[in-house]
């Protein structure tokens, strides 16, 4: 695993002292960027597998194939995350806009509230690891 994406990931999401049991912790070395949205958003495995797999299928149907493997290359297991979106119904047709995005974490069960954060979190974690242009072409597809 790339140790730059486990550290740029870490980095983005804070740790309260003593809040972290130790499975969120094995969870975050684990899959860093699912542990993080579990641990910011207070979300399920499924919550955030899905809601990440929305995410990148809005993104694939809006982009170019090139920018969106931009993306795809500082998401380890992206295909996982996509396939999770379909497979727990989150994803049942074309994701074209933010409406469709915001249906899909319905459809997950997460809560508006939550749901508002989720996008920020992601965006932030991407440009962690990918940097600020990648980070870019993510939020211009999420528009």
């Amino acid at each position: 695993m790339n140790r730059r994406w486990i550290f740029g990931v870490l980095a983005a999401f804070p740790m309260v002292a003593g809040a972290q049991s130790l499975d969120s912790i094995k969870s975050l070395m684990n899959d860093p960027l699912v542990g993080g949205l579990k641990s910011t958003l207070g979300i399920t495995d499924a919550q955030a597998e899905g809601g990440l797999g929305s995410i990148l299928t809005l993104a694939q149907e809006k982009l170019a194939k090139g920018d969106f493997d931009k993306i795809a290359s500082v998401v380890p297991g992206s295909q996982k995350y996509l396939d999770a979106a379909k497979k727990l119904g989150a994803v049942t047709g074309p994701l074209t806009n933010g409406a469709g995005l915001n249906s899909a974490f319905s459809k997950l069960g997460i809560a508006p509230d939550k749901a508002a954060k989720f996008t920020p979190t992601v965006l932030d974690a991407v440009g962690t690891v990918g940097g600020d242009s990648v980070k870019s072409l993510l939020a211009d597809a999420l528009k």
